[in-house]
């Protein structure tokens, strides 16, 4: 393969794993943005708190959907790893999310249903570019390229068919 068409193989892949992504983390976005809607309209719990619950539901909800439609075709080999990972990385994107809302709340006083919808939308927009690069890169890892692969299985057949076929000496005492 040339150097241009690896660039576009990779740009082709990315660009399908960011399309997948975007569905599936819209998908999350309207459970996030619904559930914080109905908890804190018939709930009266406070903002933050009623995002928190929410965030918390979608990040059930995406692990889901990136497990077995974004990412179906990563390494599976640790399961318990994986989701250790993608709980501790959702947290830290738990956390920048309502941080911002946190600041639009009680920083500045902005806490009418459509302020706080927008600081919403603004925080999992920050914290969903914080998501994607933790996602990628430490949960749902790429498994080899399958030309990587597949060279490394041919060197494999051929030193192996070289020690078969290597004259065996014997010592005789």
């Amino acid at each position: 393969m040339s150097g241009r068409q690896t660039v576009q193989s990779r740009l082709g892949s990315l660009y399908r794993e960011v399309a997948k992504f975007g569905v599936v983390g819209g998908a999350g976005v309207l459970v996030n943005v619904g559930v914080f809607n109905l908890v804190r309209h018939s709930t009266g719990l406070q903002t933050v708190r009623a995002s928190i619950i929410a965030t918390a539901v979608s990040i059930l909800f995406n692990y889901v959907g990136f497990r077995y439609f974004t990412y179906r075709d990563r390494d599976r080999s640790s399961r318990s790893k994986e989701l250790g990972l993608f709980l501790g990385f959702s947290a830290v994107g738990l956390v920048i999310e309502n941080a911002v809302l946190y600041v639009a709340t009680y920083g500045f006083g902005w806490d009418s249903s459509l302020q706080s919808n927008i600081f919403k939308f603004a925080g999992i927009g920050v914290a969903t570019l914080f998501r994607f690069w933790s996602y990628r890169t430490w949960v749902f890892k790429a498994l080899p390229a399958r030309e990587v692969a597949e060279q490394a299985e041919s060197i494999l057949a051929s030193a192996e068919a070289d020690t078969d076929s290597a004259p065996h000496s014997r010592t005789t005492q």
